[in-house]
């Protein structure tokens, strides 16, 4: 079988072992694909019902990524062959979902290696572990936008949580942060240099590992922290706390439309800023829309019920024909000119929005038990 995931068990001084889980795509940047999802989600609930696992470990395969999202043109030609594009990807979202809650709900400490690019996907993975490491090479977006999705993996969660428009503002534009960004925003716990993951991993095999699961977190939340502050010379500057109060006055209120115009009416030669703006000016407007609706509803939900209306919105992606075409115009065909159904948020119709977050499943829905 092939390994989409290389599992390891590196054994501890005291016997007890870290579980590894390496994600094995490094040509696709690790893209999280099916088979990927198929081999990880088991090999978690094994280990976390085996007292010889202390604690987990998720990385990607080389040095360029963690992991650069789903892999969507899987989902592109899924959705092209099938008569229902909805029935077509639902499959994929639903187990990348059951997976995402799978790691904020495991039962033993759960360490993410953030390096390279964490996007989508990716950031879904992170987003739930325990202890979120990232490194000086971490390139982190949601850029759904531009390929007629919305920020999907709990972003309804997170996004929402983030300091004033800082959610807003990343999800609209597909802005790239950095490892200070992330733990400005709370996306990471900690940083250290990428240099030092291999004496991590030595140190980790020297911890005493217990039996008690609040032990077992502060005794590798120690071990970070001892890594970390010689690395904190490395941390690059940051973007949105330096943008914070420019990021609030362009996303700030209930009119969609307003905040477009504000964000496309922005002069600035900010070199992070001017690709920002140009990426909401080519994404789609309906995921815009999506969106803003997304994240007001977010904020007050808990961990389930956001990954259920998530997994509704997808199916209505997929349903709709936006996802596809902007799949097809950014990474299959590659002529970046997507025929988007609607040219400006203020044009995108509000019963198709609120058809969004309708249910496809009615009351029966296929996440009911997370």
């Amino acid at each position: 079988m092939t390994d989409y995931v290389q599992f390891e068990e590196r054994a501890t001084a005291n016997g007890k072992a870290i579980g590894i889980a390496r994600l094995n795509s490094e040509k696709s940047l690790n893209a999280l694909s099916l088979a990927m999802i198929d081999q990880l989600a088991p090999k978690l609930t094994a280990w976390e019902q085996n007292p010889h696992i202390a604690l987990v470990v998720l990385e990607g395969a080389g040095d360029k990524a963690f992991c650069a999202g789903g892999d969507v043109v899987a989902l592109y030609h899924a959705m092209k062959e099938s008569g229902d594009g909805g029935e077509a990807v639902a499959p994929f979202f639903l187990k990348e979902y059951r997976l995402d809650y799978q790691i904020h709900c495991l039962n033993k400490p759960v360490l993410v290696w953030g390096h390279g690019i964490i996007m989508g996907g990716g950031l879904g993975l992170m987003s739930g572990a325990s202890h979120r490491v990232v490194t000086e090479t971490a390139r982190i977006a949601m850029p759904e936008i531009t390929i007629g999705l919305y920020p999907d993996v709990g972003g309804s969660f997170f996004l929402s949580r983030m300091p004033g428009k800082a959610g807003l503002f990343l999800g609209l534009t597909g802005a790239n942060i950095n490892a200070a960004d992330a733990l400005y925003v709370g996306l990471a716990d900690h940083f250290i240099a990428a240099d030092d993951k291999e004496r991590l991993f030595d140190a980790l095999c020297h911890v005493n590992w217990g039996d008690t699961l609040r032990l077992n977190h502060e005794k590798l939340s120690h071990a970070l922290k001892t890594l970390e502050q010689p690395a904190r010379v490395k941390l690059p500057r940051g973007q949105i706390k330096g943008h914070q109060d420019r990021i609030d006055a362009l996303c700030d209120g209930d009119d969609l439309a307003v905040i477009a115009e504000r964000i496309a009416a922005l002069k600035t030669d900010d070199s992070w800023l001017v690709k920002a703006q140009s990426t909401f000016s080519h994404g789609s407007p309906l995921s815009a829309a999506v969106l803003f609706e997304q994240l007001k509803r977010g904020k007050t939900m808990g961990l389930g019920e956001v990954f259920r209306m998530e997994a509704g919105l997808s199916y209505r992606c997929g349903e709709f024909g936006e996802f596809q075409e902007g799949v097809r115009a950014l990474l299959v065909d590659k002529d970046k000119k997507p025929q988007w159904r609607y040219r400006h948020v203020s044009e995108v119709d509000p019963t198709v929005v609120n058809h969004f977050f309708e249910s496809p499943w009615g009351l029966q829905h296929p996440l009911d038990d997370i």
